[in-house]
């Protein structure tokens, strides 16, 4: 991983946001306000999609980031940068914004889950209820 090339796609994305590149997994994440919206592994560079911006990046032919997980082929919501993002700064904000909506969508979607002890505690209250009648007493 050559600090150079994150130096330059930090560079192109300097106008997005406050950018922050973190060390993770031998490369790096991007984060955007906090946001997290690009891993950079092995000088390529990967942008956060979700459902709606995911058809952009495969128009270009983009392959998603794919990695070996417990001996077999896993892969992120993230897919490799389109070359025109990495030769213009026009261009590099034009996917890193869809990057950026991609995180903050994820965001709202976590967000609005239940989180896993709200779950349980929610499955533990209906397996007790059920079968029972309903008496309308708290």
């Amino acid at each position: 991983m050559s600090a150079a090339f994150v130096a330059h796609v930090s560079e192109l994305l300097a106008g997005l946001g406050r950018l922050q590149a973190r060390p993770m997994f031998g490369g790096h994440g991007l984060y955007c306000d906090g946001a997290f919206i690009a891993i950079v592994l092995e000088d390529v560079l990967y942008f956060k999609v979700d459902a709606q911006s995911r058809p952009r990046f495969e128009r270009t032919g983009a392959e998603p980031f794919v990695y070996a997980r417990r001996g077999k082929r896993a892969s992120l919501n993230y897919y490799r940068a389109p070359a025109e993002a990495l030769e213009s700064p026009e261009a590099a904000m034009s996917w890193a914004r869809e990057a950026l909506g991609a995180a903050l969508r994820s965001r709202k979607t976590i967000a609005a889950r239940p989180s896993p002890p709200a779950r349980r505690a929610r499955s533990r209250a209906t397996s007790r209820t059920r079968g029972k009648p309903r008496t309308g007493k708290a």
